[in-house]
């Protein structure tokens, strides 16, 4: 009997012997539940918004791009294939293709070295360069309705902005049909898309650059390199993440591309102007023919995911195992 009370009041409260070890157990058990209990808590909303607005609508796209269905009631008229298969037999699309792949060769070969090449200008000691900055960046904000209204007005035909600055100049020959023409369309449409975008670039690339320490630079010029090589050998290799970055979001820009030519253009004239979301949007809203434009859905969805997984396995490999690594190396 006095070895129990011994032992009941070295157990018992205000001893410092530490808890059975059944205790401690079920403490760390009840502490992992709290954990996981308050981890779900905060994903589970960004969860059920992730399915319920992304996941889902995906999915039922797939499932509507192989009926025949025009948007009312369920999709019942099943056709397998043939929306797919009628797809790359339109004339229209195949040049939505081609038109999308032209857009992203002028931005990878004008639009992003034009924008690199402003954020070293502005990157340097220039005075009022904070307004040039702003003044550049300003497009960006704007959205793209008022954009395609506002170069709507400035290249309308003979009343046009453009037209009455070409004439003052003696360049009359120049202006003319600029959306309407074939021939035009797709340059002037690409000299809104740089004047519109190219600012968000060029931040971008101000970033980087402002993140490179200043002492590379000096040190290069004391070694007595020149301008050019101490940007090529210097600034270009460090900000290569930086332009990796650009690159993929040029490219996804463009293969997305929808409402500045819908508010501009709508795809016109005869639709020498089209990409793919406005043919998409032509067939889905215009025409009810929502299982044909589901196709069109699926494969701008294929294209961009293929060229997501190809980028990040063959480019942005470098910087997210260099990411990984740095990770690593803090948490030591």
């Amino acid at each position: 009997m006095t070895s129990t009370f011994l032992a009941d009041k070295r157990s018992g409260p205000g001893t410092d012997l530490p808890p059975p070890e059944s205790v401690r157990v079920r403490g760390r058990g009840r502490r992992r539940v709290v954990h996981w209990l308050t981890a779900v808590s905060f994903q589970l909303p960004a969860l059920v918004l992730f399915i319920g607005m992304v996941l889902l609508p995906m999915l039922f796209a797939l499932y509507a791009a192989f009926f025949r269905w025009g948007g009312f009631g369920m999709p019942s008229d099943y056709v397998g294939t043939d929306n797919f298969t009628d797809l790359f037999d339109n004339p229209v699309f195949l040049g939505d293709l081609w038109r999308c792949l032209l857009l992203v060769v002028l931005s990878l070969a004008l639009q992003l070295p034009f924008a690199l090449a402003m954020a070293v200008l502005l990157n340097q000691r220039l005075r009022g360069r904070a307004v040039y900055r702003m003044l550049f960046f300003a497009p960006y904000v704007l959205s793209e309705a008022i954009t395609g209204v506002l170069f709507s007005m400035v290249f309308a035909p003979d009343d046009g902005l453009a037209d009455h600055v070409l004439g003052a100049v003696g360049l009359d020959g120049l202006g003319g049909l600029w959306f309407a023409d074939p021939s035009y369309v797709m340059a002037t449409l690409f000299l809104v898309m740089t004047w519109k975008y190219f600012g968000f670039h060029m931040m971008l690339y101000l970033a980087g650059l402002q993140s490179i320490p200043r002492e590379l630079t000096e040190a290069a010029l004391i070694d007595g390199a020149s301008a050019w090589q101490r940007f090529r050998n210097v600034t270009l290799p460090l900000l290569a993440p930086t332009l990796r970055i650009s690159v993929f979001l040029s490219v996804i820009g463009a293969i997305q591309l929808f409402d500045l030519v819908w508010v501009i253009t709508q795809g016109g004239p005869d639709h020498h102007s089209e990409t793919m979301a406005v043919t998409m949007f032509q067939y889905g809203f215009k025409r009810y023919q929502i299982g044909y434009a589901s196709a069109i859905t699926v494969v701008m969805f294929g294209i961009c995911l293929v060229f997501a997984l190809a980028y990040q396995r063959f480019v942005l490999r470098r910087d997210l195992e260099g990411a990984t690594t740095t990770m690593r190396g803090d948490g030591k």
